[in-house]
């Protein structure tokens, strides 16, 4: 009976042993491609049962084509794995890895330095008995400027002072002090809270300057605080930051929110007097504006530039070196 007169599924199943047999049979990974080619090459055996196609009934080609693309999958994963099998026996079935070369080392990732000591900050101030919070980076005007004590002409309310966001009320946060007056209006006193996180100022990029910057501020409400509570907090902070034999100073100044407010200064060997963010007393104004009565409760704030702190920390000369991303310096302060 000739080929044309037989069952083509028949054909297929008989080619596909012979192929099988023909791959397993051969000796060598140069045999073995040899054998691949006669198989699965374009004028291949299985190329050629493609021509039964043309002959067979309407009603058989599609199985017959199934038939076909299942027989040249199999037999291309068979290939592979005998190609394997003969690269093992070549080595003499020994691993062909050499053990005795020094492995090789996988980069590990490592926290942002910034990172390091935003989490050193909270830990500290956790221990003081602060609980941290956070906010939303995109603030309305009451809790960027109006509940903070700051009026509609107050020059830092100014467009040039701040990132406004088109065509809204709203702006990128200028400092993480809007997120006391979010806690203050869903919490009674007492209260006792840090929040850390990134602020945003259209400021001049220089070596002590940037647009986007971070802070750590603390909050504490309650019956009966004093600036005596709020010097005694923040030494008690700038020792276990610094060591006990810091020495800090509160300078005079004004800040809307608070009354009376200071600088605060630290001490650095060498350097003298470096300025390390701003405190106070929270203005009665404040804590009416977020629900709270002034005449029961009193409060202390301050707020710390993470990035003054971090560049001493680690005697980083410019501020633009923690966002330019360059491996070789977050390596070394890793």
């Amino acid at each position: 009976m000739s080929d044309s007169e037989r069952d083509p599924l028949e054909i297929i199943d008989e080619v596909g042993v012979a192929c099988r047999r023909a791959i397993a049979d051969a000796p060598s990974a140069d045999a073995l491609q040899q054998v691949k080619n006669e198989v699965l090459g374009r004028n291949g055996r299985v190329a050629a049962l493609m021509d039964l196609l043309k002959t067979a009934p309407r009603e058989l080609k599609r199985e017959i084509g199934q038939r076909l693309n299942q027989l040249k999958q199999e037999l291309t994963e068979t290939v592979a794995v005998r190609i394997a099998d003969l690269g093992g026996a070549a080595a003499g079935g020994r691993r062909r890895e050499d053990v005795t070369l020094p492995g090789r080392a996988q980069p590990v990732g490592a926290l942002h330095p910034l990172t390091k000591i935003e989490r050193h900050l909270v830990r500290l101030l956790a221990s003081l008995g602060f609980e941290v919070t956070e906010g939303p980076e995109i603030e309305n005007e009451f809790h960027n400027f109006e509940a903070l004590n700051i009026p509609a002409n107050h020059p830092a309310r100014d467009a040039g002072e701040n990132f406004y966001l088109h065509g809204l009320p709203h702006l990128l946060r200028s400092q993480t002090s809007t997120v006391q007056i979010r806690t203050m209006q869903a919490r009674t006193p007492p209260i006792r809270v840090c929040a850390p996180g990134r602020v945003f100022r259209p400021d001049t990029v220089d070596a002590t300057h940037h647009y986007m910057f971070h802070q750590v501020e603390g909050l504490a409400v309650d019956r009966g605080i004093t600036m005596i509570d709020l010097k005694t907090t923040l030494l008690t902070f700038f020792k276990a930051l610094f060591g006990s034999d810091v020495e800090l100073r509160l300078r005079a100044n004004f800040f809307p929110f608070t009354e009376p407010s200071a600088e605060v200064d630290v001490l650095f060997p060498g350097k003298g007097w470096v300025e390390i963010g701003g405190c106070g007393m929270v203005d009665p104004n404040v804590l009416d504006a977020v629900g709270i009565d002034p005449e029961e409760y009193t409060g202390f704030a301050f707020g710390l530039g993470i990035e003054r702190l971090a560049m001493r920390q680690f005697a980083v000369p410019d501020i633009r070196y923690f966002t330019d991303n360059d491996v070789r310096f977050l390596k070394q302060l890793d």
